[in-house]
C-alpha cells in the first residue's frame, strides 16, 4: 500500500485505531515475554548455584567424616 504523506500513513486508511493498537499490544506482549524470561532465567541460575553449593558442603562433610 502506498501513502502520499506521513499523516496518511499514520491514519492507515481510516483503520489507524485498530492497526496501531494491534502494534502496541504486540509490542507490550513481546516486552513482557522478554522480561519474564530474564527473571525466570535469573532465578533458575541462582537455584542451581545454591544446589551446587549445598552438594559441595555435603560432599565436604562426608569427606571430613571419613577421616575421623
Amino acid at each position: 500500500m502506498h501513502f502520499d504523506s506521513m499523516s496518511a500513513f499514520l491514519a492507515m486508511g481510516g483503520y489507524a485505531d485498530y492497526v496501531w493498537s494491534a502494534f502496541g499490544i504486540t509490542a507490550l506482549a513481546l516486552i513482557a515475554l522478554v522480561i519474564g524470561y530474564h527473571r525466570t532465567h535469573k532465578k533458575r541460575l541462582e537455584a542451581v548455584k545454591k544446589q551446587m553449593a549445598r552438594e559441595k558442603r555435603i560432599k565436604d562433610a562426608q569427606a571430613l567424616e571419613n577421616t575421623l
